[in-house]
């Protein structure tokens, strides 16, 4: 079945940079879009960036555009979210996701912390 497991997250300073990870499985990670999202405390889940099946396409959201960065390595079945100029706004628990079968699928997250 399909699994997605992220890593990465952790306390940095704002200004700071974090890189996440995402390792899927369960699934052709090749054929499939897969995108990052985030709850921040007391909001709701919101989308942060996607990337195409073949990595030539991206989008991102307007909050993080310019300083986050989501990339692939379908060789790894690994998505990556590099994150730069981190602002305290920008912390949250990130999620790993994917849609297939009229289902989206979510990791179990990891907690990202931008506190001096």
């Amino acid at each position: 079945q399909v699994q997605l497991v992220e890593s990465g997250g952790g306390l940095v300073q704002p200004g700071g940079s974090l890189r996440l990870s995402c390792a899927a499985s369960g699934f052709t990670f090749s054929s499939f879009s897969m995108s990052w999202y985030r709850q921040a405390p007391g909001k709701e889940r919101e989308f942060v960036a996607r990337i195409a099946s073949t990595g030539g396409s991206t989008n991102y959201a307007d909050s993080v555009k310019g300083r986050f960065t989501i990339s692939r390595d379908n060789d790894k079945n690994t998505v990556y979210l590099q994150m730069v100029s981190l602002k305290p706004e920008d912390t949250a628990v990130y999620y790993c996701s994917m849609f297939k079968s009229a289902r989206r699928y979510w990791g179990q997250g990891t907690q990202v912390t931008v506190s001096s």
